[in-house]
C-alpha cells in the first residue's frame, strides 16, 4: 500500500503539471458550463423549477454533473496520445505500480473538475444562488466520485482502441443519451410518464437529483442517501473493470 500510494502521487505530480502548463485546455475546458450557466440558466429562473429552494439550486447541479460526466469520459483521448507517441511503453519498464499509473491519471482528473466545479459555482453565486456550504461541499463529493468512476473507464477504454476517431463514437453514444435522460437540464418529472419511467434506469438520474438535494439543503427526504450508494457502487465496479482491463492491456 506504501508503494501504491507514493507511485500515484508520482503520477499525479506528473500530469497535474503538465494540465498546469497547458493553459489554453483550463480555459477552454470551462466554456462550455459557462455558457450553460450565463446563456441557459436565465432563461429559468423564473420557472417553478426548484420549488421554494429556488431554480438556480436545479440548474447549478445540473450543470456540475454534466460537466463531470463529459470532461471526465473524454479524459482517455490523452493516453491515446501517449500510446500512439510511446510514452506509455516507456512507462511500462519503470518500477511504478500499474494500478497507479491508472489511478495518478484519475487523480489528477478529480483535481481538475472540482476546481473547475469551485469556479462554476462562484459564478453561480453572483447570477443569484443560494445554497448551504456543506450542501455544496457534498455536491462536490458526488462529482468527484463520478469522476472516478467515469475516468477510469475511460483510461480502459483508451486502451483498447488504437485512435481518436475509434474512441469518440463511443464515448459520443453513451453519454448523450445518459445526460438526456438523467434530468441534467431539467427534472425528469416535467417530462412525459414514460419518459421518468426510463430515466431510473440511468444511475446519473440519482446522482443529479443527491446534488440538488443537498444544494437544496434538502437532506433527509433519502435522495442524497440513495445518491451515495449509486455513487459507490458505480465508482467501485468502474475502478475495478478499469484498473483489470488497464493492467491486462499492459499498461
Amino acid at each position: 500500500m506504501p508503494h501504491l500510494v507514493s507511485d500515484t502521487a508520482l503520477i499525479f505530480g506528473r500530469y497535474a503539471r503538465q494540465t498546469l502548463r497547458s493553459k489554453p485546455a483550463l480555459i477552454f475546458g470551462m466554456v462550455q458550463p459557462l455558457l450553460f450557466l450565463v446563456f441557459f440558466g436565465p432563461l429559468l429562473t423564473d420557472l417553478p423549477l426548484g420549488g421554494p429552494a429556488g431554480s438556480w439550486q436545479t440548474i447549478v447541479p445540473g450543470i456540475l454533473v454534466q460537466l463531470g460526466l463529459f470532461s471526465a469520459s473524454f479524459t482517455g483521448i490523452g493516453l491515446i496520445l501517449e500510446r500512439r507517441t510511446g510514452v506509455v511503453e516507456r512507462m511500462r519498464v519503470t518500477p511504478v505500480s500499474r494500478l497507479a499509473l491508472l489511478m495518478g491519471r484519475v487523480l489528477k482528473d478529480v483535481v481538475l473538475l472540482l476546481t473547475q466545479s469551485l469556479m462554476l459555482v462562484c459564478v453561480a453565486v453572483a447570477l443569484g444562488l443560494r445554497a448551504p456550504v456543506l450542501g455544496v461541499a457534498i455536491g462536490f463529493v458526488f462529482v468527484g466520485v463520478l469522476t472516478v468512476s467515469l475516468a477510469s473507464l475511460s483510461y480502459a477504454l483508451a486502451m483498447r482502441v488504437s485512435s481518436p476517431q475509434g474512441f469518440a463514437p463511443v464515448i459520443n453514444s453513451v453519454t448523450m443519451p445518459a445526460m438526456l435522460l438523467s434530468g441534467i437540464l431539467l427534472p425528469m418529472s416535467l417530462g412525459p410518464r414514460w419518459l421518468d419511467i426510463a430515466s431510473h434506469f440511468v444511475p446519473f438520474r440519482y446522482l443529479v437529483d443527491g446534488v440538488r438535494a443537498a444544494f437544496a439543503g434538502e437532506y433527509g427526504d433519502g435522495k442524497i442517501a440513495l445518491a451515495a450508494l449509486v455513487a459507490t457502487a458505480l465508482a467501485a465496479v468502474a475502478v475495478t473493470l478499469g484498473a483489470r482491463l488497464f493492467q491486462q492491456a499492459g499498461a
